[in-house]
């Protein structure tokens, strides 16, 4: 039980995380990583590498301290982040080492003096009680998985029934339980969990799924990064026929059941959930307008897919915007997504439901361009392909 004084002292150290709490949370990274090799398969090192891991945790951890008194007000940030862990496999032992690892950062960090035994106590009685909020919301949605049709807990084998170039740098997995039983509905939007082993290595990463439920198969569409590890070995080594762990689908960023008008907006791989958004809500009849950004056509995925719904569905309007046209490419506009192009896209309607995604910058400038064309923000939604944090525009 957390006391008013230890609620007091964790307040109290807002200044602090305020100015120091990327360093903390690097010292905590090395920490963990480097002493409980059990916790790595859950972490990816490239977020480590580029500090993304780091900065979004020093951002958590403040807002829960500037908070602690209501919980509440942090919003959507605690159903992103258990997503993530379950969409990973965290399980409940492993928050003591996430917990002994942060209370000796903090420690070594900021020093005797300032982290005294009574901070550490506030902190320790504060991660606890977070640890328990996290471990109880996972637990239920483990078991909610479970008693799902066709549901399971923890990894189950699929089979690679298709592998599929869809463009220059992205290939798509069409994934089948090898047990071959009931697969269970997900929610557009959702994503799964993969875990390999890579060089005697375990890895575990988050992939969108990119085509509506069907009852039969998931499909996964990935990017190859020249520095992606994962991504590499699933486009050069994944064939056909292949097996491939995978856990429950999971996450929030998922279409809403509504009859407004729909704006899809997505940049390069960020197109991928939005897909299967396309996909389930065009049966139902509302407008949809869809807007994909690449670099050029070569590298451009499912142009030739949305153009098909596009000719089954009239109340679909696709648009397509290049930032590097080839000569040979056909593009409704070339260079970035501006205000002005964005405006022109829009329905006259603007009470729609709107979900972007794509790179952070991108997505912080169609939020802020959202907003200034008289799109409510409540129903203006993103996700993050890393770690959860808030998007700043």
């Amino acid at each position: 039980m957390l006391t008013d004084q230890q609620r007091a002292i964790v307040k109290a150290t807002v200044p602090l995380l305020e100015t120091g709490g990327e360093a903390l949370t690097r010292h905590f990274y090395r920490i963990m990583l480097a002493e409980y090799p059990e916790v790595r398969p859950l972490f990816n090192q490239a977020h480590q590498a580029s500090g993304e891991q780091p900065r979004a945790l020093a951002g958590a951890v403040l807002m829960y301290a500037r908070h602690i008194d209501r919980l509440e007000a942090l919003g959507p940030l605690v159903g992103q982040i258990v997503n993530k862990h379950v969409s990973l496999q965290v399980l409940p032992e492993h928050y003591p080492i996430v917990g002994a690892c942060l209370l000796r950062a903090i420690r070594e960090v900021l020093g005797e003096e300032i982290a005294t035994d009574a901070v550490l106590d506030a902190w320790g009685a504060a991660y606890g009680m977070l640890a328990g909020l996290l471990i109880g919301a996972e637990e239920a949605a483990y078991a909610a998985n479970a008693a799902a049709p066709g549901g399971w807990r923890g990894a189950r084998a699929f089979r690679v029934a298709r592998k599929v170039t869809e463009s220059e740098e992205i290939v798509s997995f069409h994934l089948r339980p090898a047990d071959g039983g009931v697969l269970p509905a997900f929610q557009p939007g959702q994503y799964i969990g993969l875990r390999l082993l890579l060089d005697g290595e375990e890895v575990r990463r988050n992939y969108s799924l990119s085509a509506a439920p069907n009852g039969e198969e998931y499909r996964i569409s990935v990017k190859r990064h020249a520095e992606g590890r994962v991504s590499r070995h699933l486009h050069e080594q994944v064939r056909e026929g292949d097996r491939l762990e995978l856990f429950p689908p999971a996450g929030e960023f998922v279409l809403d059941a509504s009859d407004k008008p729909l704006v899809l907006i997505g940049a390069g791989v960020g197109v991928t959930p939005l897909l299967a958004m396309l996909e389930a809500a065009l049966p139902g009849g509302r407008p949809v307008r869809f807007i994909h950004c690449a670099r050029h056509g070569g590298v451009q995925a499912f142009r030739p897919q949305v153009e098909a719904l596009a000719a089954r569905h009239p109340q679909l309007t696709p648009f397509f915007c290049y930032s590097e046209p080839r000569a040979e490419d056909r593009a409704d506009a070339s260079g970035r997504l501006d205000a002005q192009r964005l405006a022109a896209w829009l329905p006259a309607e603007r009470d729609l439901q709107a979900y972007f995604l794509g790179p952070q910058p991108f997505m912080a400038q169609v939020k802020r361009q959202l907003r200034e064309l008289g799109v409510p923000q409540a129903q203006c939604h993103y996700e993050f392909f890393g770690p959860a944090q808030a998007l700043e525009d």
